[in-house]
């Protein structure tokens, strides 16, 4: 199937995906009085008098934001606001359509980061979460951070966390079917930048104390003379244990977990021969990844994951990101916690029984039914044992 051609149909006929619906009919006076004014008045009365009433009088505690500035979006780069929206509507649908959660789309013509977070901040009363998008690295950081602490909602980039809790579930069950334990083995991540970064803390997060970064410089180490900027900084300081230097040939050599958020062809398949027995590769360069499935295994590699629906073990953000909302306005929190993403991880990775666990399954599909829900109670109740839940 022509996908391009079959989405561009798609979003003409509409046009757009979403629509705006109400949930109260006004076919006569009664109604209208009631569903507006004098009625409404009443309401927000109350909330004026009782701000937290405004979760139980408006649709704010079930409603989604997702925001985006168009400077990354999929992989096409800085294309601006009104080229994001076809993907911030799309964003919305899955929310809807796998979690049951209600969101909107916000498209911002904001260039710097500044500019972000005071519009966010601007249009936070109306929404319960806040879900960034395609926001390009290293800004997304600093935006990110800045309203999680000027914020008493949710906020959560989708392009870190929610690729960082897929990768986190799949290779928990990588390393079931190899009987290695992730505080052991040796991991590469190539191309730290957004989702990259974000994987690296949720692996030590859950554990991990083997890891070195590598971008198109080399290995990250303290002092590198090039390319050293930023979180990249950081990232120097807390993997590398080892204090190796050189190329991504020097970090592969010997490791068990390589895991690609960089370009096509990154990971030759004479690179991937030379990582440990039974080596896993999540390779999530879009839409062609760092080394294929199939020169993965000629290569020797156990287990493979990608970002492609047409390969197996596709990391796909549908599995997360639903259900953690979900969850998070279940209990109205405040934040989104290190804790509550590792529950995530773990329900997910969940969902694959020991009994169906093998090479080509080891995260649940897109459409399972149970993923959203599963995934909503396992934040819910993090969130309570975090404390930043309000019910």
């Amino acid at each position: 199937m022509d996908y391009n051609k079959a989405a561009l149909a798609l979003h003409e006929r509409c046009p757009g995906k979403l629509t705006v619906q109400s949930l109260v009919p006004c076919k006569d006076q009664d109604a209208l009085s009631t569903a507006y004014t004098p009625g409404v008045a009443e309401p927000c009365r109350r909330i004026a008098q009782h701000p937290d009433e405004v979760y139980t009088y408006t649709f704010k505690g079930r409603t989604v934001a997702v925001v985006t500035n168009g400077t990354a979006v999929l992989g096409l780069g800085n294309i601006g606001p009104e080229a994001g929206l076809p993907v911030m509507e799309g964003k919305c649908c899955l929310f809807k359509e796998f979690g049951g959660v209600d969101a909107f789309p916000i498209c911002l013509d904001a260039k710097t980061p500044a500019e972000v977070v005071a519009a966010v901040k601007a249009i936070a009363p109306t929404f319960g979460g806040i879900n960034l998008e395609d926001i390009r690295s290293p800004e997304c950081f600093a935006i990110e951070e800045q309203l999680e602490r000027e914020l008493d909602i949710p906020v959560f980039h989708d392009d870190q966390h929610g690729t960082a809790i897929i990768v986190l579930a799949g290779v928990l069950n990588a390393l079931k079917l190899v009987g290695k334990r992730l505080e052991d083995i040796r991991i590469v991540e190539n191309g730290p930048g957004a989702a990259g970064t974000a994987i690296i803390r949720m692996l030590q997060t859950a554990g991990a104390r083997h890891i070195i970064a590598v971008d198109e410089h080399g290995i990250l180490y303290p002092g590198r003379p090039a390319g050293l900027e930023g979180h990249k900084a950081w990232l120097a300081t807390v993997t590398n244990g080892e204090k190796r230097t050189g190329p991504l040939a020097e970090a592969i050599r010997g490791a068990d977990l390589f895991i690609g958020t960089s370009v096509a062809g990154a990971l030759p398949p004479a690179l991937a021969a030379t990582m440990a027995p039974d080596a896993i590769v999540f390779a999530m360069a879009n839409p062609d990844p760092e080394i294929t499935p199939q020169a993965a295994k000629a290569a020797g590699v156990r287990v493979i994951g990608t970002g492609r629906s047409d390969y197996p073990n596709q990391v796909n953000n549908v599995l997360a990101f639903p259900g953690i909302f979900k969850g998070a306005l279940s209990v109205r929190a405040r934040d989104i916690t290190p804790a509550m993403k590792l529950a995530a991880a773990h329900a997910i990775a969940g969902l694959v029984g020991d009994g169906e666990l093998d090479e080509n399954y080891i995260l649940p599909k897109a459409f399972d039914p149970r993923v959203a829900d599963t995934v909503a109670a396992a934040v819910a109740a993090a969130a309570r044992e975090s404390g930043v839940a309000r019910l």
